[in-house]
């Protein structure tokens, strides 16, 4: 009797505790129903309270009390000053919008799948910017996709179509489809060692058609129109083939130099659109680049001039799922507690 008394104790409990997880996890699916709609959320920092915050820590660090004092003194001073000076000035800044710089973010993988992102938040921004407004992006992708990094630079084009200044800055690489979204801006700032450039197209094609041949295996490619394929990895490549390949990346180079040439036309594009990369130094002089410098520096000098902030769109992908398989290894867990503690079976 003992023994049908604690399992049914058990079993009790058991029960309870699945059916409340059940219920959490049906509460998370109706939650994630409902919100379905949403693709992501938009995350706004304020970078000019951070650079402050950090500037007040040491400062209370490094300086004695009556140092403090001296100082607070003097920064009031020096904000009452200013206030009177653009008073007189006419520039009563009660109903005038601050000047604001945007930070957006672009590391682009091989498909340039971020440029999803990137849309979300240049509307944002172009929601409440205007012309006294910049756009600050921090640029780093070695290229990829035609289609995917041409889509990325009409996306920044559009700040540009907006008459709004669009700064780029490079700290790491900015090279083949990363300069096409770079050349775009109004100004490129690189760090000294960040690699600039490879304006060329390139593709590789594996072609495992001698080793199918050697091991008897036959290889059928049908197509309607001559050039449907021009090159494939397990059949025979023909000539008339690879002539056909090398002249569509041949057009693809002169739409990239074209689109340059019209985004920077003070740069010899003759000169730099030979697939090569250059560090950030060597860049600007051959005007890839128009100031050697870092985001971290650009970013800091801007907030003592202007309100800066960081827009990000994340998407929630996931987060179900996630919670999902957290809630069954609960389960799993709990169960396993609860027959070792009750001790049904002998061991």
């Amino acid at each position: 009797m003992d023994f049908l008394y604690e399992y049914g104790m058990f079993l009790a409990k058991a029960v309870t505790i699945v059916l409340a997880v059940v219920a959490i996890l049906v509460a998370i699916t109706a939650s994630a129903i409902k919100q379905k709609h949403k693709k992501g959320e938009l995350e706004i920092t304020d970078l000019s309270a951070e650079f402050k915050d950090v500037e007040q820590e040491i400062t209370h660090q490094l300086l004695s009390k009556e140092e403090l004092k001296k100082k607070e003194k003097a920064d009031k001073k020096q904000a009452k000053e200013k206030a009177k000076a653009e008073k007189n000035a006419g520039k009563d800044e009660a109903g005038k919008q601050e000047p604001r710089l945007f930070v957006l973010d672009f590391k682009g993988s091989l498909d340039a799948r971020e440029v999803s992102g990137l849309r979300e938040e240049i509307t944002a921004v172009l929601s409440v910017a205007n012309k006294e407004d910049e756009v600050f992006v921090r640029l780093e992708s070695g290229g990829g996709m035609v289609h995917g990094y041409g889509l990325a630079s009409s996306q920044l084009d559009r700040i540009r179509q907006s008459d709004i200044s669009l700064t780029v800055s490079v700290d790491k690489v900015a090279a083949s489809g990363g300069y096409m979204m770079a050349c775009v801006a109004n100004k490129i700032i690189s760090a000294p060692f960040a690699i600039v450039g490879s304006i060329g197209v390139l593709a590789q094609v594996p072609n495992f058609n001698k080793l199918l041949k050697k091991h008897d295996v036959e290889f059928e490619q049908l197509t309607a129109g001559e050039f449907k394929r021009t090159l494939t990895m397990f059949g025979e490549n023909t000539e008339k083939g690879r002539e056909k390949f090398v002249e569509e990346l041949e057009e693809t180079h002169e739409l990239f130099k074209a689109f340059v040439s019209e985004h920077r036309p003070s740069l010899d594009v003759a000169k730099v659109a030979t697939g090569e990369h250059w560090f950030g130094t060597k860049a600007k002089e051959l005007g890839l680049v128009d100031e050697i410098q870092t985001s971290d520096d650009y970013l800091q000098a801007a907030s003592k001039e202007r309100k800066v902030v960081a827009i990000k769109f994340e998407t929630r992908k996931g987060l179900t799922e996630k919670l999902t398989k957290a809630a069954s290894l609960s389960i799993e867990n709990v169960i396993g507690k609860l027959w070792q503690n009750n001790r049904i079976f002998p061991g």
